[in-house]
Parts: structure tokens; sequence; C-alpha cells
């Protein structure tokens, strides 16, 4: 008696987490940013513990001593100490826990309201959606780093008003770009039948469009990480951001620049801690846009 052919296995699709790991993972140096900002996140949430000495402890018999590899360096003090002899390798730890906490907190304050005006401005194009663009075009035509220093001479200097200030610096890009993925979704079929379907307004902009917008918003969110971490060592190198003694990239810098021919470590370990940290994560920005656009993913 013949038997029946067994049926062909159907072809198993790849998740959607699986494809964008393998897409991510083509690139290397996204790859390598992603290492080196998890080792700045280890660093920043284990600072207490890493961090040598307490950052604010000046030891007064050894003011701007060399790194440990340097003729005169201590092993005590592997990168050398500043002005006040304090240890640089206990400051640089702990500023990256508050330089990734500013551009933490700010791109939450910046990309909720956002979200928020942009998806107002995509759904209501009369109403709303006029008034919305022209303020953000008004806070556009100001140089975003004059725009934050207006804030904070405003507000006054600080930990929570340097925060404020970038988030409003960076709101008008998270607008623009949420509005017009909105655009570009609205008028698709699945809008369309969720419409007919019965859904409301709020379902439509926060169930429906929302979720189809996030890569876009996503790549910006990373790269205003970036953005925020200059803005914030730019406002400490100014005086207007985080006050000393409390160790910041940017304060470091400041405090350090009248000692640059003298001891250069003081002035160069903040600013390669700036741009290591900044590059890794517009690399990071990079990798995750190649990822989450289908149309720059390379086949297999």
């Amino acid at each position: 008696m013949n038997t029946p052919a067994p049926l062909a296995a159907e072809p198993a699709w790849p998740s959607p987490l699986r494809e964008f790991c393998r897409a991510f993972a083509r690139n290397r140096g996204a790859l390598a940013a992603l290492l080196l900002l998890a080792l700045l996140v280890v660093c920043a949430l284990l600072a207490p513990w890493l961090a040598p000495f307490d950052p604010a402890v000046q030891h007064r018999d050894f003011l701007l001593a060399p790194p440990a590899w340097l003729e005169g360096g201590e092993m005590r003090f592997p990168l050398g100490t500043d002005e006040l002899g304090r240890d640089l390798l206990s400051r640089l730890i702990h500023g990256a826990r508050l330089s990734l906490l500013i551009g933490l907190a700010s791109v939450a304050l910046s990309l909720a309201p956002g979200v928020l005006l942009g998806l107002c401005a995509g759904f209501f194009p009369r109403l709303l959606g006029p008034s919305i663009m022209r303020l953000m075009d008004v806070m556009l035509a100001l140089p975003a780093l004059l725009l934050a220093v207006a804030v904070v001479a405003v507000l006054g200097p600080g930990l929570l008003n340097t925060v404020l200030a970038i988030a409003i610096v960076s709101l008008p890009a998270y607008v623009r770009l949420t509005r017009a993925a909105v655009l570009g979704e609205i008028h698709r079929d699945y809008v369309t039948a969720a419409r007919l379907a019965g859904a409301g307004r709020l379902r439509l902009m926060f169930v429906a469009v929302l979720p189809n917008c996030l890569a876009p918003l996503i790549v910006q969110a990373t790269l205003g990480f970036s953005a925020a971490i200059l803005d914030a060592a730019a406002l400490g190198f100014l005086g207007l951001g985080v006050q000393p003694p409390t160790p910041e990239w940017g304060s470091m810098l400041a405090s350090a620049r009248d000692y640059i021919e003298r001891a250069w470590w003081v002035v160069t370990l903040p600013g390669l801690a700036i741009l290591g940290s900044v590059l890794a994560i517009n690399l990071l920005g990079d990798g995750l846009r190649d990822a989450l656009d289908p149309k720059l993913k390379n086949p297999d």
C-alpha cells in the first residue's frame, strides 16, 4: 500500500528580533561602539566601587601628579591628579555616571513631549499643526548652544536646569521627525482599515500609527543622547552646567585649561572621555539606523 508522502516543512520565517540582530551584527563599528558603551554604563553603575578614591578628596602632597607611566607618577594614581590633588581616574568614572545620567534624562524629557506634539501636528494638520510647527521653527532659528545658555541663564546653573535646557533644545527634532513619520503613515491602508473598524482618534495615534514610527525615533534618540553629552560638557565648560566640586567632564576641562602646558593629562583625559563616549553613541546610532531601515539592509 502506498503511503502518502510527508508534507514538506514550512520555511521558518526569521523573527523581527533575530533579523534585527543579524543586520546589526554586520556593522563591526556598531558592535565595537556597543561594547565601549556597555563598559561606560558598567563604570557609571559601579562608580562607588570601581573608583579608587572619593572624587572630591584632595591629596595635597600630589598636586598635578603625572600618570603612573610617566616619570614621577604614582601607581596609586594611574591617570594622575588634577590641580587640587584629586584622583583623575576616580573623577572620570564618576563623571561618566553624571554625563550618562544627563543624556538619558534629557532625551526622556524631550522625547515624550516631542512625540506627543508631533502626533498632534500630524493628526490635526489644520487645527494644531501650523502653530506647533511655527513654534518649532522659532526654536530652530536659534543656535542650539545659545538657546541652552539662555535657558540656563534664566533658570540658573545646576544639574536639573542643565537637563531641562538640553531637553528644550532637543525638542524640535523629535516634533518634526514624528510629524513627518505620521504624515507618511496616516494614509496607508492599515490606518484606513482601523478607522473603518471604528477606532477612535487616540487609538489611531498611539496604537496604529505610533509603533510604525518608532524606528526613526529610536535612531534620533540615540544621536540625541550623544548631542546631550556634548551640550552638557559645553555648559559645564562655560560654568553654566554642573557646578564644582561635582565631577563632570565639561567642568573638569574648564578647571584644567590653565594647566594645559604644565600638565597635559588634566585636559586630555576628560577630552578623550567625551570624544570616546560621543563617538561610540554615534556609531551605535548608525548601526541602529542600518538595522532598522529595510532599505539599508544588505541581502544575505
